[in-house]
């Protein structure tokens, strides 16, 4: 059966969306007092792993065919789609973006921060405050009426006259009834082109922030993405709500 050019939400489920996002956005309020160097990112996995489970939640990432994680855990010049090891540890310096999804009551979440470890560089740190704002930006253009290619618009001007680069290789998705549905989410593009947003859609907006080129390529895992050019990338990622009185973040 064909997939819908989006699906709409009733205030009912968005209420219930709703739940699943803020339960990982507890998680991450927690993550920011706990992480610290040394730890591997297959403790962090495990620590939200164990934190979604014990909350009566499913961890939605595991629930992707070929992936058996809770997170995505991207060090540094990793993008996106990072593989928690027992083998990496994050060390003093490091930017850490950490990607989850739960289900709740049979809809889903979705939420991504990047967080510092310990004393971070000027240059890591504006990355990461751009970043954030040009996922504020883009969530501000979340409005009936507009377009989705306001949205990419908004973040894409940000980003690039800060000096950074928005990744293409990867985007956002509709949320809520499947973890990854339609449209796309592109975060560049020009104003007043793609779909118009209508109330109750849900849309998963992530923009991927680079220090350098915007170009990524895929390890030999077939899961990490990096940047071309061996620079930091930073993401932040909120899902959000189409509603008459504005955007409405799901996942705090």
């Amino acid at each position: 059966m064909r997939e819908p050019a989006y699906y709409i939400k009733t205030p009912a489920q968005i209420e219930i969306i709703k739940k699943a996002g803020k339960m990982i956005f507890e998680m991450f309020e927690e993550l920011e007092t706990w992480l610290e160097p040394g730890m591997r990112t297959m403790d962090i996995e495990n620590y939200c792993r164990n934190y979604i489970e014990s909350r009566g939640a499913i961890a939605a990432f595991a629930q992707v065919p070929g992936y058996k994680h809770a997170t995505c855990i991207s060090v540094n010049e990793e993008v996106v789609h990072g593989i928690p090891s027992v083998k990496k540890k994050i060390k003093e310096g490091d930017i850490v973006s950490i990607d989850a999804g739960t289900i709740v009551e049979g809809y889903y979440g979705d939420t991504c921060r990047t967080f510092a470890i310990g004393k971070i560089s000027a240059k890591a740190r504006k990355l990461m405050d751009v970043a954030k704002k040009s996922l504020e930006l883009g969530i501000e253009q979340a409005r009936i009426g507009n377009r989705l290619g306001d949205i990419g618009h908004a973040i894409q001007s940000y980003a690039e006259s800060e000096g950074f680069s928005v990744v293409r290789d990867f985007v956002g998705h509709g949320v809520g009834i499947k973890l990854h549905e339609a449209p796309q989410v592109l975060h560049y593009g020009k104003p007043n082109t793609g779909i118009k947003l209508v109330e109750g859609m849900v849309l998963a907006i992530e923009p991927m922030i680079n220090e350098g080129t915007w170009r990524t390529k895929v390890l030999k895992d077939g899961w990490t993405a990096v940047t071309s050019d061996g620079k930091l990338s930073a993401q932040y990622e909120h899902s959000v709500a189409i509603t008459k009185d504005g955007p409405v973040i799901t996942t705090m």
